[in-house]
């Protein structure tokens, strides 16, 4: 079962919940994974484990040399100025209630924003792509470009959107390995989605991938 922690500080954020440690070797190669992986757009009806939620998060975005503080994506300058966010959905991933989690890499954890399933809502504001809800997850990948713009400036508008697409070729590449299927969307409303999924204002929605196992 899934250890729940308050979140540390008192502050008005959900609760944390600790995800499994990821595993740094695997049964597919890079090469296979790179030679199987597609775009996937039907998922069966069938939940993720935790652990394997924890496993693409940290494939994504997650700490991977913890003194120095670096991540498995480059990132200009080691700004790392995006977030992930995934939605959740009603028993789709084993011990965690349907919601909007943030992954918080430092601690491989995820904080809760928001309770109950919203996936057809973010369907639906992505264009009424309704196969999208099909899948148990979406990873909302988030940019707050200040965070590369005050070093770089106007190139680090440039600078992180190539790091989205490291990050969503992680996510694709990890999914694959884990036996699972993942799906990419970059048509949609962005306020529509920062509002279903109750984010900052100054982080903007650039990428949404539904994750799970293929149909």
């Amino acid at each position: 079962m899934v250890g729940i922690l308050l979140n540390p500080g008192g502050s008005a954020a959900g609760p944390v919940v600790n995800l499994p440690a990821p595993s740094l070797k695997g049964r597919v190669s890079v090469e296979e994974a790179l030679q199987a992986r597609r775009t996937v757009r039907r998922f069966a009806h069938r939940a993720l484990s935790l652990t394997q939620l924890s496993q693409l998060l940290w494939a994504a975005d997650g700490v991977t040399d913890p003194r120095r503080g670096y991540r498995s994506a480059p990132s200009a300058g080691a700004l790392y100025p995006l977030d992930l966010y995934v939605a959740v959905g009603e028993r789709s991933v084993a011990d965690l209630p349907p919601g909007v989690y943030h992954y918080l890499p430092d601690r491989q954890g995820l904080e809760l924003i928001t309770k109950g399933d919203i996936r057809k809502e973010l369907a639906r504001a992505a264009l009424y792509q309704s196969w999208m809800a099909e899948a148990p997850i979406m990873v909302v990948i988030t940019a707050e470009y200040a965070r590369c713009t005050q070093k770089y400036g106007q190139r680090g508008l440039l600078y992180t959107h190539i790091e989205v697409g490291h990050v969503g070729q992680n996510l694709f590449l990890q999914a694959e390995a884990l036996s699972l299927g993942a799906g990419i969307v970059g048509a949609f409303e962005n306020q529509a989605v920062s509002q279903i999924m109750g984010l900052p204002p100054a982080q903007e929605p650039l990428l949404i991938m539904p994750i799970g196992y293929k149909h």
